[in-house]
């Protein structure tokens, strides 16, 4: 959205009203009513919903450090040299133009490289980047252009890949509402529209109706590219006057191309983030053919977190969590399917309402044949102290000790693909 004043009509005025107050207690003088109205049209108007939406993206921060360590974290070096993206220019609004050779993007080799949690934090550091680069144009916006030539479907076939591309779609839906402005998916193959019918289901009709998906017709696209953006705002690759001092008209000085990460990289066994784990002790077990295990894990005070780590040996388990209240009302907070942990190590963590008891479920019912071992660390945090706004904005936010950084994308309110 633009940083132009905006006409609301009175019911818009009434839920912006009741939205503020409802929140007050957590917001910063930044924090101005266009902030706001971004989190009410995620939740069409729903003052209730809004709130309910930024109090979990608040949590979400504290737990990532994006306000804090995350600023100075400097990225892997696999990441630095192969995650494809980058920022050209503005577009004619002032919204910073980020392109992203999808194709580049070797989800597969990253995944064996560096830890998710690795790649989450580049994700979040670099949308951080692009809102503070918008904010200084006031377009509080982002102008996306996802080049998908040569894209093709073969290592999404492998399920922690499609896992870790939904759960970053979720985490931008749930914590960057609103923050798009157009997003052009051109050079899109015959191949692109499976995939975008899965994609599509975790977005919503907002984001949905800013996209713009073109066939390999540059023609078109770029005709209507330069609708939205200056030539000398964009790369000639794409129909503008910007390229590199040697005339590569992909303009790679400013735009990673990503590529194939060389096996030089690929680190064996990753290990599960220590820092999420440093206090609380792995414990193994072996889950019979045809048999399950469940643990359940009290939780009596607002502010924590359910964490997880887990991985099997040889062999996928079916993993999920189920919620009771107060009133013994159950409800799936993880919905139960059956993960890779034996490719990759399972991570995540959910923000906890209380008073409640969550289920943890390790479900190998549907194997007849193979007993799974099992290797996880499960815990809730202790939950956090209040937060303190200060009079400069600057947030104080004070830890008890055991309030580890998140180690993954919060599963709050989603579902598992």
């Amino acid at each position: 959205m633009s940083g132009t004043q905006l006409t609301l009509d009175d019911d818009q005025k009434f839920a912006l009203i009741k939205f503020r107050r409802s929140v007050q207690d957590i917001l910063q003088p930044k924090h101005t009513d266009q902030f706001l109205i971004r989190w009410l049209k995620a939740r069409s108007w729903n003052a209730e919903a809004a709130e309910k939406m930024l109090r979990q993206s608040i949590k979400w921060r504290i737990q990532w450090e994006v306000d804090g360590a995350l600023k100075e974290w400097t990225p892997p070096e696999a990441i630095r040299l192969y995650y494809p993206s980058g920022v050209c220019g503005f577009d004619k609004g002032g919204s910073p133009i980020i392109v992203v050779p999808f194709a580049g993007l070797d989800i597969v080799g990253l995944l064996h490289s560096v830890t998710r949690q690795d790649l989450i934090r580049t994700t979040i550091k670099i949308i951080e980047n692009n809102l503070e680069m918008a904010a200084e144009t006031r377009a509080n916006s982002v102008f996306v252009i996802f080049d998908m030539e040569g894209f093709s479907l073969r290592q999404y076939a492998w399920r922690p890949a499609a896992e870790f591309i939904i759960a970053l779609i979720q985490m931008y839906e749930a914590n960057y509402p609103e923050i798009l402005k157009a997003c052009f998916i051109i050079n899109a193959p015959r191949v692109f529209a499976i995939a975008f019918n899965i994609v599509k289901k975790f977005l919503n009709e907002c984001t949905l109706a800013k996209i713009e998906i073109y066939k390999k017709e540059p023609k078109k696209w770029k005709g209507k590219l330069l609708e939205h953006i200056s030539p000398d705002q964009l790369p000639k690759h794409f129909g503008g006057d910007l390229e590199d001092p040697d005339g590569d008209p992909r303009y790679i000085t400013k735009i990673n191309q990503g590529g194939k990460v060389p096996k030089s990289f690929y680190t064996k066994n990753l290990q599960i983030d220590e820092n999420a784990t440093s206090k609380h002790e792995y414990i193994t077990t072996v889950i019979k053919k045809g048999d399950k295990v469940t643990l359940e894990y009290p939780v009596e005070e607002e502010g924590c977190f359910l964490r997880w780590d887990f991985k099997t040996e040889d062999h996928d388990i079916r993993f999920g969590i189920t919620l009771k209240d107060a009133d013994g009302n159950a409800s799936p907070a993880v919905r139960h399917t059956r993960v890779s942990s034996h490719e990759i190590d399972e991570s995540g963590v959910l923000a906890c309402q209380a008073p409640a008891t969550y289920t943890v479920t390790f479900d190998n019912s549907y194997s007849l044949l193979r007993n799974k071992k099992l290797h996880y660390c499960i815990y809730v945090t202790p939950p956090l102290k209040k937060m303190t706004i200060l009079p400069t904005g600057e947030d104080c936010t004070e830890y008890v000790e055991d309030a580890q950084p998140q180690s993954e994308v919060e599963y709050c309110e989603t579902e598992r693909l």
